[in-house]
């Protein structure tokens, strides 16, 4: 799951009193970010082993900080603190701490069993990143679905034009995800691309989003 995780971001940027998009789209990644930081001082670890899974070769064999549900908990927590004290609202804090915790449920249809509960065995993931004519029609229709959505659910006075770049954009990501080449050991340039994704989605997503408003506004 990759564009599929910004979905939630999109239907939570609806309400009245939410926080930014751009602000929507970190918190739908903050627990990959925050995998990505901690990868470079080896804090969590991958690795890669061509034919793991059908669609994606990362071994995630070591993530006890972000990738268990206590962790992205405390991801959710931390960030829902961080936009109340910000913003001074409280549906904008709660909206965005349940987008970082959407992730972990997201990525729990996709991953093979590489998730946990508190950073121990047992291992979870449903494991559909092994059944690709399943997963990718899946991601499309989350995004795109959340994409619809958003744009009947706000206005903006300069139309759908920069809704349509990022849509483009994530669809350009999402493409390269797919079918681009892969690593084929671990570098640094694993997380390194990662971090430069993220930023800037969330940079075109604070861009499409700043002028746009909930229609009910």
């Amino acid at each position: 799951m990759f564009v599929g995780h910004f979905a939630p971001a999109l239907i939570a940027a609806t309400r009245p009193h939410a926080a930014g998009l751009g602000t929507l789209f970190v918190a739908a990644q903050i627990v990959d970010i925050g995998f990505a930081a901690l990868l470079i001082p080896g804090i969590e670890a991958m690795r890669i082993a061509p034919g793991i899974t059908a669609m994606n070769p990362m071994d995630l064999y070591h993530m006890p900080y972000t990738h268990s549900l206590l962790g992205a908990a405390l991801w959710a927590t931390l960030f829902a603190a961080l936009v109340g004290f910000v913003t001074r609202r409280r549906a904008a804090a709660v909206g965005a701490g349940l987008v970082v915790l959407s992730h972990w449920l997201l990525d729990l249809i996709v991953h093979i069993p590489d998730l946990t509960l508190f950073g121990a065995p047992p291992k979870l993931g449903l494991g559909l990143w092994n059944h690709p004519l399943i997963e990718m029609p899946l991601e499309i229709a989350l995004t795109g679905g959340a994409l619809l959505y958003y744009a009947a659910r706000t206005r903006a006075p300069s139309g759908h034009l920069r809704l349509w770049v990022l849509a483009g954009l994530l669809a350009l990501f999402q493409a390269i995800d797919w079918f681009g080449p892969k690593q084929p050991a671990y570098s640094l340039a694993i997380p390194a691309t990662m971090l430069f994704a993220y930023a800037l989605l969330a940079l075109a997503a604070w861009w499409a989003g700043r002028d746009r408003a909930p229609a009910a506004a």
